[in-house]
């Protein structure tokens, strides 16, 4: 177990630890969770930073860090849920997708045929990234500025509901269509296993 697969199962670990904390309606809980969610973002570019310069690269940790990373961004959306800021569908769409491709990915491995990343799935990649960290920032923002009563809580109101699910939506729609790609272009590997 090499330092980079200890980061990686921390991160995983930290997941559902940020989404209790960050759920409860408290200051100080939410500013925990806040950290832990920062150091779970920093685990992931250490992990990367480390099995670079160091050329750990293992079958272990090619699978199972993008899989914490996954867990990490379903965690926050299903957190936003829960606190009324997002609509459910599109995490629905999003977090199905990352899992069956996820599944599509291990089968592939056991094949011996690697699926590299396309463009549109990095560009997927940040606009989730995106939205998870404006979600979290303005919910931490807004829990901030009604701890210590600040007047300044009225000028960041507005309807966040409608610009991040729109937002939301947009990563959603180019989540769903990368993931359709990626059946559609390796349904041989699927269609073998149902036969």
């Amino acid at each position: 177990m090499n330092t980079p697969n200890k980061l990686t199962l921390l991160r995983i670990i930290i997941a559902p630890i940020f989404m209790y904390f960050f759920l409860i309606e408290s200051f100080w809980m939410r500013m925990t969770g806040l950290i832990l969610f920062v150091i779970a973002a920093l685990t992931d570019l250490a992990d990367g930073y480390y099995a670079r310069k160091y050329g750990i690269i293992t079958g272990f940790g090619r699978f199972m860090d993008p899989l914490a990373d996954k867990i990490l961004v379903s965690s926050a959306l299903v957190s936003f849920i829960a606190l009324k800021y997002v609509s459910p569908l599109p995490v629905i769409l999003i977090i199905g997708r990352e899992f069956a491709i996820t599944g599509l990915r291990l089968l592939a491995a056991y094949r011996g045929v690697v699926i590299p990343p396309t463009l549109w799935a990095k560009v997927k990649t940040f606009l989730q990234l995106t939205v998870v960290g404006l979600l979290i920032g303005y919910i931490s923002l807004m829990t901030t500025l009604a701890h210590f009563d600040s007047g300044a809580k009225a000028f960041f109101e507005f309807d966040y509901y409608f610009y991040f699910n729109l937002l939301l939506w947009a990563a959603a729609v180019i989540t769903v269509w990368t993931g359709i790609d990626y059946i559609v272009k390796y349904y041989f590997m699927i269609k073998s296993v149902l036969k």
